[in-house]
């Protein structure tokens, strides 16, 4: 049986690298104005915490910010809104996917210091694709024209880039950014995303920022992976109690009291968010093949 995929008015379809045809979105669909970081990593490995706390970095020097969470799971903005906010995906069910009864207040909720926060949510297990969720959501905001006042958008993607739909994000975005630890693990996750942010590069403006080292006391296998491909280490967050303990009190570190330890951590994430915000000059890293980083990193 042949499948033919048609694309919706607003979308057309395009190469996209080697065997694989993804749906692009028209210009009137693009986010202008802002600047947008879509952050990657392996499940688990702190994509949210960074992100929330990164978002708060971002408002702290005066930008006005806007966290997407794009995991059906829901609970990227946990730590900015301290419960868990209702999906572009629920929303636009609950009115029989007629979006223009939707009101703005209904799915974009303001945190902490002033961080707009929006959960596009995800299709039923098993059924429906990322993509579409996160072209949705998009829509929606240029509807509301939630864009035209924002400085910074922060796309939180789920886990490993595994499919077309994961990777929507990269088609809005100025820069891909990787959250990895020291490990193993991590690193060959990070390898994959590095692959699908250059792959996108050849046909969209998205270009591929750096690493973010997470939970890791060093960054020696880290540096080993940068060194091999061209990447580059942006920031670098130790493994600290009070960063799992922020998240259980449903706070950013930049709400918990401070401590050197915590001051420590939060201007890291300034220093990181003044970096992004003054400009990453775009890296041409060469992922590695599966066999290389187990050669690279010590395994036999």
């Amino acid at each position: 049986m042949t499948v033919i995929v048609r694309p919706r008015p607003d979308e057309r379809l395009i190469g996209d690298g080697d065997g694989s045809v993804q749906v692009h979105m028209h210009d009137p669909l693009k986010i202008d104005g802002a600047k947008v970081f879509a952050i990657y990593g392996k499940g688990g490995i702190g994509k949210s915490t960074t992100s929330s706390n990164l978002s708060v970095a971002f408002a702290k020097l005066g930008k006005r910010v806007l966290q997407i969470g794009c995991d059906p799971k829901h609970d990227s903005t946990f730590t900015l809104t301290g419960r868990m906010i209702p999906t572009v995906i629920d929303v636009l069910d609950g009115v029989g996917f007629h979006s223009e009864e939707l009101r703005a207040e209904d799915f974009v909720v303001e945190g902490r210091h002033g961080v707009m926060c929006v959960e596009a949510g995800g299709p039923p297990a098993g059924t429906g694709c990322g993509g579409y969720v996160v072209g949705q959501t998009v829509k929606l905001l240029k509807e509301h024209h939630l864009l035209e006042d924002t400085d910074i958008v922060i796309f939180d993607v789920l886990g490993d880039v595994v499919c077309g739909g994961f990777a929507a994000p990269l088609l809005h975005a100025d820069r891909g950014v990787i959250v990895a630890a020291n490990d193993f693990d991590s690193i060959f996750a990070m390898n994959r995303i590095v692959a699908a942010i250059k792959a996108k590069s050849a046909n969209y403006g998205v270009r591929l920022g750096g690493v973010i080292v997470n939970r890791s006391k060093d960054t020696d296998q880290i540096q080993k992976y940068n060194d091999a491909t061209g990447m580059k280490m942006l920031a670098h967050l130790p493994d600290l109690d009070v960063i799992r303990r922020s998240r259980l009190k449903k706070a950013t570190l930049f709400d918990m009291e401070q401590s050197p330890e915590v001051e420590g951590v939060c201007n890291e994430y300034l220093r990181l968010a003044a970096g992004l915000l003054a400009g990453v000059t775009p890296l041409d890293a060469t992922p590695l093949k599966d066999r290389e980083i187990f050669d690279l990193l010590g395994y036999d």
